[in-house]
Parts: C-alpha cells; sequence; structure tokens
C-alpha cells in the first residue's frame, strides 16, 4: 500500500493524469490507473539510481538521468529499448538481445550468416516476474488500456502519455509476443488529444489479434509467490525463437515448460544483489574468443 496523494519533491508537485486521488491504494491499483504520485513516491524510496540500475538490466541502452522524474520516464529511450525490457516479463525473466537480421543468403541460396541464439541470462527473479504479470495484467482488466483484447490469451501491459499530448504509448505483450506502440509528431508538437488507453491500444489489439491467429494460448508465466507450493511454478524453457534458457532443466526440450523450484534452489541468481553484470548491452555474454566474420560484427550476431 502507498498513499495516493499531493506530493512535493523539493519544489517539483507532480500531478495525476486526472488530478484526482484515492488516497491509500495498493501497487497494483497505482500501476493500472497510473497514478504519477504513487510511483514517484516508490522511486523516491527505492532511489532513482536503483531504477536506472533495474532498466539497464532488463535491456535499455539509451543514458538515463537518475533523478525523482525518471520514476514516470522522463528520460528519452526507443520503442525498440522498451519493447526489449518488456520481453524479460514474458518469458519468465530472461534478458534479451534484439536483432532485425535473422539469416542472409546470396541470390542463389547460398547461406552466408545466420543468426546465433543469444540472451543476457536472468535478470529477473521469476517470482518477481509473476507479481509484475499479475499488475501488469489489471492494467488491461480494470486500468488504462481497458480497451485491449487478445480473446483468450492472458495479456499485460502499459500505457504512457507525456505531457502536453505530444506522446502516446502503449507496451503490451502475452506468452507469444511483445509488442509496442508510440505515437507523436515530427515535430514534437502536442497531438488532439491522444493518449496511451486510446489509439495506441486499438493499434496494439488489432495488430496482436491478427499474430495470435491460430496460436494455441499460453499463460503468462507464474510463480509461487500466490500462495502455492514450489511445484506450482512454471519457468518457459525457452524463448520465443526457440533458444534454451540458461536455466533449463536437463533434458528440457526448446518451449518445455517444467515445474521448478524457486530461483535460488534452481541455482538462477535472485536479483539484484548477485546478478553478474551483462556487460555492454548487445554484446553476446559468454561468446567464445575468436575472430568474428563481417555479418557478426555488423549485426551482432
Amino acid at each position: 500500500m502507498r498513499e495516493d496523494a499531493p506530493i512535493n519533491v523539493k519544489g517539483w508537485q507532480p500531478e495525476n493524469y486526472a488530478r484526482d486521488y484515492f488516497g491509500p491504494v495498493t501497487l497494483t491499483k497505482a500501476l493500472a490507473l497510473s497514478l504519477n504520485t504513487v510511483a514517484v513516491r516508490l522511486g523516491v524510496e527505492v532511489g532513482p539510481k536503483a531504477i536506472v540500475r533495474v532498466a539497464h538490466r532488463l535491456g535499455i541502452a539509451s543514458d538515463l538521468s537518475a533523478n525523482p522524474s525518471i520514476a514516470l520516464g522522463t528520460s528519452e529511450v526507443t520503442p525498440l529499448e522498451i519493447v526489449t525490457a518488456y520481453v524479460a516479463f514474458a518469458n519468465g525473466g530472461i534478458g534479451v538481445q534484439p536483432q532485425i537480421i535473422a539469416k542472409v543468403k546470396t541470390a542463389s541460396g547460398k547461406l552466408l550468416y545466420q543468426r546465433k541464439g543469444a540472451s543476457n541470462g536472468r535478470v529477473i527473479d521469476p517470482n518477481q516476474v509473476a507479481m509484475m504479470n499479475s499488475m501488469m495484467q489489471e492494467t488491461l482488466l480494470t486500468g488504462t488500456a481497458r480497451k485491449a483484447s487478445v480473446p483468450g490469451w492472458q495479456a499485460a501491459g502499459k500505457t504512457g502519455t507525456s505531457q502536453d499530448w505530444r506522446d502516446a504509448w502503449f507496451i503490451g505483450y502475452t506468452s507469444h509476443l511483445i509488442a509496442g506502440v508510440w505515437l507523436g509528431n515530427d515535430d514534437n508538437s502536442p497531438t488532439k488529444k491522444a493518449s496511451g488507453g486510446n489509439l495506441p491500444v486499438e493499434i496494439w489489439s488489432r495488430f496482436m489479434q491478427a499474430a495470435h491467429q491460430g496460436v494455441p494460448p499460453q499463460p503468462l508465466p507464474g510463480g509461487i509467490w500466490q500462495g502455492g507450493t514450489p511445484s506450482d511454478a512454471t519457468v518457459p524453457m525457452a524463448d520465443n525463437n526457440g533458444f534454451p534458457f540458461p536455466s533449463s532443466l536437463p533434458g528440457a526440450p526448446a518451449g518445455d515448460a517444467r515445474a521448478l523450484p524457486p530461483a535460488r534452489a534452481s541455482g538462477a541468481p535472485v536479483p539484484p544483489a548477485d546478478i553478474p553484470n551483462p556487460g555492454v548491452f548487445g554484446q553476446k555474454q559468454g561468446a567464445q574468443s575468436g575472430k568474428q566474420n563481417f555479418f557478426d560484427t555488423l549485426f551482432g550476431g
């Protein structure tokens, strides 16, 4: 529980979107309704530097300013970065490296380059993934993204609207696919009151419904924090490209979901203290030394 009420941080007085306040609320409700004062309170509580560290660990590559307003997303990032950061919520906590080139062939069909599987390892504890998925599902059920819909699938996400209606975001995901929508004007002028909860959500829903046709529904990763036993926890064993996660159980096939004990018992590091530094974003971890070919250098694979 945190207090949704006016707040003053050294003269800065952020307000909620609708300029109304609910008093004591759960963090789930605050996230679902985009209550700015709660986000700022929590940000001050944990510290802006911690927020920046977590964002970079999840896949944000841009420089972020460690100040109180970072809780409201005041540092600019690209759509690719923020969608990359959300992937770990959908796949059970594994950081990924984005790519745009899967393979390169000559006109005659000779394979010159093929992207190898690469990840940044575990970046979120499985039980914390389950908590975040539960919270962000509420955004679609009762919050600012109530118009979002992928029939038959568990979906979660977060809306965003910047000052003066300049930017409208929605990043949402299922266990099959993550997609982000950004709307704005090239000259940074205000839109006609486009918010994250209207047009971006509509675009996202239309795209996701088409993209999920014929795909058997699968739930989002869950965990034991909801009162179950360790055997209730399931974590996907491979990412959406079929690459095995480092935490795979022996013999687990790609795409298989196995019952796992808590992360500490399974040998997976528990964030944030003992997760190894992933290094420079975009570099493969644990790659064998040796000279890379031109395509590896060009595409980072």
